[in-house]
């Protein structure tokens, strides 16, 4: 099994549209906002992408962060994004890391490795702390960011939702 995790790429937008499209709208606290586009909104989208990557063009309250793809033999099957720092807000929701796996790809530990291969990136961004926030419900999140060594800093309802804040040290993967 070949695994691979690459930063989007606009080259790759055509090829990735109907992943974009199966993976859902919004999910516990994850929300794709390329679901639903069309392909020419997508590319447009991806470009956007790139450009947070490289802090360009930010929306107010946004920070720099780099969408990745894992590929497992070639094939999409989750995505990521890696927050280059955090603001106040995102402190407090949000954290660097946000993932996302089709649904059927679920339960064969792409979560595990795509969280890994992330803080990999993290690290050699030079991101020593990782804050990671998982919704209280979905065990298997947060049962991955406490494989990855993450301890449970709080608990906390957000919107109504309780939510379960990791820190993660860098130095451990």
């Amino acid at each position: 099994m070949q695994i691979e995790l690459k930063p989007l790429q606009l080259s790759d937008a055509e090829k990735l549209y109907d992943f974009f499209q199966k993976l859902p709208a919004s999910e516990n606290g994850k929300n794709n906002r390329a679901h639903g586009l069309s392909r020419k909104e997508f590319s447009a989208w991806v470009q956007t992408e790139i450009d947070a990557s490289n802090g360009k063009n930010l929306r107010e309250g946004y920070v720099p962060g780099t969408t990745f793809v894992m590929y497992v033999d070639g094939t999409p099957v989750g995505v990521s994004n890696l927050r280059h720092y955090l603001n106040e807000n995102l402190e407090k929701d949000g954290g660097h890391i946000g993932t996302h796996i089709l649904p059927e790809y679920r339960g064969r530990g792409y979560g595990n490795i795509i969280k890994q291969e992330t803080m990999k990136k993290a690290k050699e961004m030079g991101i020593k702390r990782v804050l990671i926030f998982n919704h209280d419900d979905n065990v298997p999140a947060w049962r991955t960011s406490e494989k990855l060594g993450g301890k449970l800093d709080s608990i906390n309802e957000i919107n109504g939702v309780k939510i379960r804040k990791y820190v993660i040290d860098t130095s451990r993967i």
